[in-house]
């Protein structure tokens, strides 16, 4: 007795797998809605979808917001989806180039506070560096190492180093 083949090649996705991918891109969309405005905009999302996150983050009430989170994921059929996760990505700092560059800039702090010749080589990255500021920076962070108080200027030499980061980076690009 010969077995026969019942599975259908069709060259399409099954229903299962369809309605799966839907909702991916619904649970995309609803991630999407949790961001700030300024993160979707740094994602750089099509206007309609960037219109209908907005639209969704206004409604309050659960079920109309369960509607417009299931648009959203409609909307998206129609786009390529991959900037997007991978702007999502780089935001939840997924990105194994975003975390190397917070590492950098993690010794590079580092260095800082234990040598002050390292503000030479900040110069020489970002000319446009407040040397002045960095130094008193270094300087109050040291105190709050010393006297065992909460690391504020620590964590602002590190917010400096990343906007000097960012700026290189942007005239790297044009």
């Amino acid at each position: 007795m010969q077995e026969e083949d019942f599975t259908e090649d069709t060259g399409r996705p099954s229903k299962t797998k369809q309605k799966e991918a839907m909702h991916e891109l619904r649970d995309l969309g609803a991630e999407l809605v949790e961001l700030s405005v300024g993160q979707l905009k740094r994602i750089n999302l099509p206007e309609n979808i960037f219109d209908a996150v907005r639209e969704c983050q206004k409604i309050t009430a659960h079920g109309a917001r369960r509607r417009q989170i299931q648009y959203l994921g409609k909307l998206m059929r129609s786009i390529d989806d991959e900037p997007i996760r991978a702007g999502l990505a780089l935001l939840r700092g997924e990105s194994s180039a975003e975390t190397a560059r917070l590492h950098r800039l993690e010794r590079l702090r580092v260095k800082l506070l234990e040598d002050e010749s390292t503000l030479s080589d900040i110069a020489a990255l970002w000319p446009s560096v407040d040397l002045q500021h960095l130094r008193q920076l270094r300087r109050n962070a040291l105190k709050e190492q010393e006297q065992n108080k909460p690391p504020k200027n620590f964590r602002a030499i590190f917010q400096v180093l990343q906007e000097l980061d960012k700026e290189g980076n942007q005239h790297v690009a044009e």
